[in-house]
């Protein structure tokens, strides 16, 4: 029973976490710009796996999707592939689990096929869940990077307050937007998370899951015994009595 549950539970979580990085990989929100210390912007900008999107002061959204694939960095082209390995890896577990499950007569399918087929799953999960986290990390590593070595200008907002502006034309400064944390980069770390612990369960459920093997009882072997040739007692006592004449 408990190991009917444990993978009743990794099956649903392993949906809801494919569900997550599915949205995480389809969302354009991944980097957004960083507002802080800003008093007016023109345009605000954020950016996903797909396509870069800016919103003008209107309200109006203008997205433009990434039309090559050479010209991308290739850390960002690991991290779509990333996304997909573990929503492609993902979908296949829970497909595995959908047939393994313990409430679902399937032909003449053993228990033992089953708990196979749930460990696969949940093996698959785990794999899925890692792609997802290491994809989410490995973006953020590149916000955090560019973040630290973007030129600041502090005159401009922040502390200064309107007098930072004309500074900007006067002395030819510049300021380079900043990009942080998206929302997309918490929901495939979450999904990711979820897809672990759905197959952590699919692998406790296993052990449950698994028939008992079979005892067989050791017998011993003994091997027959051989024909050994009967000697007459009376036969060898008169041939030693003759024996005893000649002597």
């Amino acid at each position: 029973m408990a190991a009917t549950m444990l993978q009743s539970a990794g099956f649903v979580l392993a949906l809801l976490g494919v569900g997550a990085v599915i949205a995480a990989t389809g969302m354009n929100n991944w980097s957004s710009q960083d507002r802080q210390g800003d008093v007016v912007t023109s345009t605000y900008t954020y950016k996903g796996l797909w396509q870069t999107c800016e919103v003008g002061t209107s309200g109006f959204t203008e997205c433009r999707p990434f039309y090559t694939i050479l010209g991308l960095p290739g850390s960002f082209q690991a991290v779509r592939a990333l996304m997909i390995v573990g929503i492609v890896l993902g979908a296949i577990g829970i497909l595995i689990s959908v047939c393994a499950l313990k409430c679902l007569k399937m032909g003449s399918m053993e228990d033992g096929v089953k708990a196979n087929m749930t460990l696969t799953a949940g093996v698959m999960s785990i794999i899925a869940g890692i792609c997802a986290i290491a994809g989410a990390s490995v973006y953020a590593n590149q916000i955090v990077s560019s973040f630290m070595m973007t030129t600041y200008n502090s005159e401009y907002g922040g502390m200064g307050g309107m007098g930072g502006m004309g500074g900007i034309g006067g002395m030819g400064g510049t300021l380079v937007p900043r990009y942080t944390f998206g929302p997309a980069l918490f929901v495939a770390w979450v999904g990711g998370a979820v897809l672990l612990v759905a197959g952590v369960l699919m692998c406790l459920a296993f052990k449950g899951l698994a028939p008992e093997k079979s005892r067989y009882n050791a017998v011993a072997y003994k091997a027959p015994s051989q024909n050994r040739p009967v000697y007459d007692d009376s036969h060898s006592g008169a041939g030693h009595r003759d024996n005893q004449k000649y002597v």
